[in-house]
């Protein structure tokens, strides 16, 4: 079963901007500004990757997965592990996941990634037919 739909790669923005660095006309400051939050979160609730910080070369980055969804109350907007992100899946309706890269040393982070995750809402057409089928069932009970 495919868990992630409506996949969103940030890889080619990851290169501009990369490129933008390398070359000097973006400053490694206006990059390398990871806000503490994030920078907890990928000590808690990260997954070490094995691609190397392109900007320290110091260590290996760290992806962090956000959540995001109306329906998720307290938990929307938080950092949640794989783990969490399967339980998640399985009890609640479509939310979004973001997927960061961070650099615990440099502070460098960038957006990954970002993807659906959860139960398929149904069709419009498709909730209309339920309800109309147990009104119906319904009505006749009472008629009867």
């Amino acid at each position: 079963m495919r868990l992630q739909r409506q996949v969103v790669d940030y890889a080619l923005r990851r290169r501009s901007l990369l490129a933008e660095v390398y070359s000097g006309r973006t400053g490694v400051s206006e990059v390398c500004d990871a806000n503490p939050y994030l920078l907890r979160a990928a000590k808690f609730h990260g997954k070490t990757s094995s691609v190397m910080c392109p900007i320290c070369r110091k260590e290996p980055l760290t992806l962090v997965s956000w959540v995001f969804g109306d329906h998720l109350g307290a938990v929307s907007g938080s950092a949640r592990t794989a783990e969490e992100l399967v339980l998640l899946a399985t009890k609640f309706d479509e939310f979004s996941v973001h997927v960061v890269e961070v650099c615990r040393t440099c502070e460098w982070n960038h957006l990954v990634k970002s993807y659906v995750l959860g139960t398929p809402r149904p069709t419009n057409g498709t909730r209309g037919r339920r309800r109309t089928s147990t009104a119906r069932s319904g009505a006749r009970t009472a008629s009867e």
